[in-house]
């Protein structure tokens, strides 16, 4: 089988027409007849808006061929395929162990780290028991939806807590930077489209589930692990690990419930913040890590459509998405974070007065406006403390200031007013502020004007500012004065590492940290494929 890139079609294109004018176009790149193509297999499609508004879908593709050697020979004299043109190298991945169902495994945490650790492990024959601290995602989504209502927060079931983890109320954003060296990445893609999502998944360079699909997916893989053999229970808080000499017993639950294991994976999450101090508290290795803290910002759809593809209406291309970044005079880096197209800001608090934010998108994108985090990179020197858990307190000190300010409401602002009072200290009555924008909020949640320059320390806030107007640049209209920022966006990865070896064992034998909680991952793909490596850890652990 052979690899090729950069063959391309017009972006209006109908999916049911790529399998033919693929066909067409690699016989027209490597010189054979249509018919001398077949098992054409998409890898890769990205949008090429180079010359927009003419724009193009640009392919990698796998494909058979009648005489493959000599169109490996004939391309090493063709300047155009020499780089675009190989063997394939796509690997399928298999599970390397056969489990032992007597053996006794406690998987802590259902969002995408232990649900594919749950999942991976009841496939090899083990009979893994998943503990969960907030309820199935149907009784959640009533939860989290009557807390937008209302403000009624619950503590073990919202945003952060829950069946899913808090990747469920997000756009579902599967991308990530990780190398997909033994097929993971692709595995982790097929699992979700065996479960309900879009094929399209498995090719786009940009893929999305959507929170509306991707809780019908999270349901899907839960009852094919209890098919299995496996248990899954809600509303089952860990309070306590039960530790002999050194090595994992078993958990105490806040329900009254004891489970015995032989092994413990941690895929708590990264807001599983009690969690953390009782861990800490155990023994448990924990180090500071840096993370990013930022506004969520919110701009009309249409006008970031006409920016990426040179038109206002999308189309069948979807809602169009960005990705910026720029560094300020203070050396911070500062970019964008979960980009939600046609989507809605949300409140994601976890904790009695305090205000943490996230995007979320519904799978169609179709809301008027964008939103993304621009949020600027802090490290264990911004903390002031050397304590482990200094940067949880970090991130409480501003979702503390965020609560106050916008009296439990989500606190929101137009950039010029937040600008205006940053720099010269001028706060100004929001809502008289840009009142005839069309720009208005699209928040999942009560929500405050009001001034939220007090959130961030000054230099945080004046390197969000230096960021927006470099973004200006590149995109007409993203420092508008009428731009829509909320706040905080604390959580955007974990704030601690929990430390563990090279077998993935803490220093607790038989525990395994797992997935973004345990500070291993970062979104919903990486802390899936964490939790199927964690997966084989134990199952190597226990063989």
């Amino acid at each position: 089988m052979l690899r090729i890139n950069q063959i391309k079609l017009n972006a209006d294109t109908p999916a049911d027409e790529y399998s033919v004018k693929l066909r067409n176009a690699i016989a027209k790149a490597v010189r054979v007849k249509p018919e001398e193509i077949y098992d054409i297999s998409i890898i890769r499609r990205s949008l090429d808006a180079r010359k927009k508004p003419e724009l193009f879908y640009s392919f990698l593709v796998d494909f058979s061929a009648r005489d493959e050697g000599k169109i490996l020979k004939s391309a090493k004299s063709n300047k155009s395929l020499q780089n675009n043109l190989k063997v394939s190298d796509s690997v399928d991945y298999v599970f390397p162990f056969t489990g032992d169902k007597d053996k006794k495994i406690v998987v802590v945490g259902s969002g995408p780290a232990g649900l594919f650790c749950g999942l991976f492990l009841a496939h090899a024959g083990f009979k893994p028991v998943i503990l969960e601290r907030g309820e199935d995602v149907d009784s959640r989504t009533a939860t989290v939806d009557e807390f937008w209502k209302t403000g009624k927060l619950n503590k073990s079931s919202n945003v952060q807590f829950g069946e899913g983890g808090a990747g469920t109320f997000s756009d579902g954003k599967l991308n990530t930077l990780i190398k997909d060296t033994y097929g993971l990445n692709s595995v982790v893609m097929k699992t979700f489209t065996e479960f309900g999502a879009d094929e399209s998944i498995l090719y786009d360079a940009k893929p999305h589930i959507g929170t509306d699909v991707l809780k019908n997916v999270v349901k899907g893989i839960r009852e094919e692990i209890i098919r299995l053999g496996g248990t899954v229970h809600f509303n089952t808080k860990v309070t306590e690990l039960v530790i002999d000499n050194e090595r994992i017993v078993s958990a105490k639950c806040e329900n009254g419930s004891v489970y015995d294991c032989d092994g413990l994976v941690l895929a708590i999450g990264h807001s599983a913040r009690d969690t953390f101090k009782t861990l800490l508290d155990e023994g448990f290795k924990m180090e500071q890590k840096p993370f990013a803290v930022g506004l969520r910002v919110q701009h009309k759809q249409s006008m970031i459509n006409n920016s990426q593809y040179g038109r206002i209406d999308a189309g069948d291309l979807g809602a169009a998405a960005y990705k910026v970044t720029a560094k300020s005079s203070s050396g911070r880096g500062v970019f964008s974070f979960c980009m939600c197209p046609g989507g809605y800001v949300v409140n994601a608090s976890s904790e009695e007065g305090m205000t943490a934010i996230n995007g979320m998108s519904y799978n169609g994108r179709a809301g008027n406006n964008a939103n993304s985090a621009i949020i600027i990179s802090v490290n264990p020197s911004d903390f002031g403390s050397e304590h482990p858990l200094a940067g949880v307190e970090f991130q409480r000190n501003m979702e503390r200031k965020a609560f106050e300010i916008g009296h439990g409401s989500i606190p929101v602002q137009r950039y010029g007013a937040y600008k205006s009072s940053v720099i010269n200290g001028e706060a100004i009555q929001n809502e008289k502020y840009c009142e005839d924008s069309e720009l208005k909020p699209e928040i999942k949640g009560l929500y405050e004007w009001c001034d939220i320059k007090d959130i961030m320390p000054e230099e945080l806030n004046r390197s969000f500012i230096e960021g927006m107007e470099s973004f200006d640049r590149s995109i007409h209209g993203f420092a508008a004065d009428d731009v829509i920022l909320a706040g905080i966006e604390s959580r955007t990865s974990s704030p601690v590492r929990i430390v563990r070896d090279e077998r993935y064992i803490s220093n607790i034998d038989g525990v395994f940290p797992c997935g973004e909680g345990a500070g291993y991952a970062g979104g919903i793909t990486s802390a899936a494929i964490d939790g199927i490596k964690v997966a084989e850890a134990v199952a190597a652990y226990l063989a």
